[in-house]
């Protein structure tokens, strides 16, 4: 009599299932929700064969965010470097957008799975390659993710949607007399009018860093 390892269907259990069942999970329920016994019901084992494949919930998260990381598009060394890290930059972004929970693990834990060291030894090659010093190159592919990770973060955590933005401004623009705050309320009015549409931009702060870093390589 065989036994059955592979919960609902044929497909036996492994470590990438039960990693990728794990992003699945984390992306319809939350990172909040994932537990060992949650991912097993998800996959429809025991919790314990889990462990077969993984050490634990702490190898689950590290294992998760190497799949959310192998996502993203690499730049290539040798190609055109600004370009290449504005790819880079503006997929991440949208990866990230797309895995809610991903970036807080990323900036909180210490990534070293095969898909994170490729992204590090692809961007430092790009950088290193485009004529930056290894110490420059570390400063700047810092300052572009510390960018994007926050960038992120806000237009996750944002209490307000895009279309909610000129009515709120209506709402909020008794608080912010003009005659104390001239600045702050002829940009509220901008919104509330229509001529401003209130977005951040992610190209617009990315531009600036790549445009610094290019006077930075510029530099003897």
């Amino acid at each position: 009599m065989s036994r059955k390892t592979g919960g609902r269907g044929s497909m036996p259990l492994s470590r990438e299932r039960v990693l990728r069942a794990a992003v699945r999970l984390a992306d319809e329920t939350g990172i909040e929700a994932l537990s060992m016994r949650n991912l097993a019901d998800a996959l429809g084992v025991k919790a314990m064969s889990l462990y077969n494949h993984v050490a634990g919930k702490d190898d689950v998260l590290d294992g998760m965010v190497d799949l959310v990381v192998g996502e993203i598009e690499l730049p290539t060394a040798g190609a055109d470097w600004k370009a290449a890290m504005r790819r880079r930059a503006i997929s991440a972004h949208e990866v990230l957008m797309h895995h809610p929970w991903a970036t807080m693990l990323i900036v909180s834990r210490i990534n070293v799975g095969p898909a994170m060291l490729r992204y590090m030894e692809a961007t430092l090659g790009c950088l290193r390659e485009a004529g930056f010093s290894s110490v420059e190159a570390d400063h700047a592919w810092n300052a572009i993710d510390s960018f994007i990770h926050g960038f992120t973060l806000q237009k996750l955590n944002f209490p307000l949607r895009p279309a909610d933005y000129a009515s709120a401004a209506e709402q909020f623009l008794p608080a912010i007399p003009a005659e104390q705050y001239p600045y702050a309320h002829e940009l509220a009015r901008q919104v509330i009018d229509g001529d401003h549409d209130g977005l951040n931009d992610l190209t617009f702060g990315l531009d600036l860093i790549l445009d610094g870093l290019d006077r930075l390589r510029g530099e003897d």
